[in-house]
């Protein structure tokens, strides 16, 4: 009798065990929680997603694969001024900068803080950059 019982828990203990993990949810990592460029976001033509529930309200492309559009500015290795707009997916991105000769330069982009780039053109500079 005591074998049937035991038995008996044993099978209950690994068919609880086996629903736990199964139902167990996966959580889904935000990136960064950074403002978008809202009017650069609204006025593409690609779908837009509005969640306010967090600071990046306003997202393009398909459900979990989102691309952001920031407005950014900050300065060369010598201390010039750029400007420009880029577009990140996750941690990386490109877009286009312009400098204070008002030549513009292709980028590629990494986040390295809340709201800060560091951006490299194809020559090697790189940029500090600032989420306007």
């Amino acid at each position: 009798m005591k074998t049937k019982i035991t038995k008996a828990y044993f099978l209950l203990f690994g068919f609880v065990l086996v629903m736990a993990i199964s139902c167990k949810q996966k959580e889904e990592v935000q990136p960064n929680n950074l403002v978008t460029s809202t009017e650069a976001a609204i006025n593409n033509e690609e779908t837009i997603h509005t969640d306010t529930t967090y600071e990046y309200e306003y997202r393009k492309g398909e459900s979990g694969n989102y691309e952001y559009n920031y407005e950014v500015s900050g300065t060369d290795a010598n201390g010039d001024e750029v400007s420009g707009n880029i577009s990140m997916n996750g941690k990386y991105g490109s877009g286009t900068i312009t400098n204070s000769n008002g030549e513009e330069i292709e980028v590629e982009t990494e986040w390295i803080d809340k709201g800060v780039l560091n951006a490299m053109d194809d020559e090697g500079n790189e940029y500090e950059l600032d989420v306007d």
